[in-house]
């Protein structure tokens, strides 16, 4: 969430946070006031941003609100597959089939080259 505060939002996004304030409201969290007040911005929010003070002191939040897993946390995944990879190479070199060595070499750029960009990506400001 912290990454792409500027999304908006829309009815599904604000309605789950009201349920999900109604939840900590029943679970005591939350006194009446405060409940009136959080929904009725939760209601009028128009950005992931405008969410996130709403749950900033609970042990929860919506979806919208919570962290999506981020540029660098695709790219450890692309990454966990070079040995893979490298190891569908070695077997491909020992029958050598050069159509599918190029296949591997090809696959083995591709994923290199897009963990690259999002690790790149994922080194900005937080």
């Amino acid at each position: 969430m912290a990454d792409r505060p500027e999304i908006r939002i829309g009815t599904a996004e604000r309605e789950e946070a009201v349920a999900l304030l109604g939840e900590h409201f029943a679970a005591g969290r939350l006194g009446l006031a405060e409940f009136d007040e959080r929904v009725a911005l939760a209601t009028q929010a128009t950005v992931r941003g405008d969410l996130v003070p709403l749950f900033a002191d609970l042990p929860s939040a919506p979806a919208v609100v919570a962290s999506s897993p981020g540029p660098r946390d695709l790219a450890e995944q692309l990454l966990t597959l070079v040995p893979f990879v490298l190891v569908a190479l070695l077997v491909i070199v020992v029958f050598r089939h050069p159509i599918a060595l190029l296949i591997a070499f090809g696959v083995l750029f591709v994923a290199g080259r897009r963990a690259y960009r999002l690790l790149g990506e994922g080194r900005g400001p937080s």
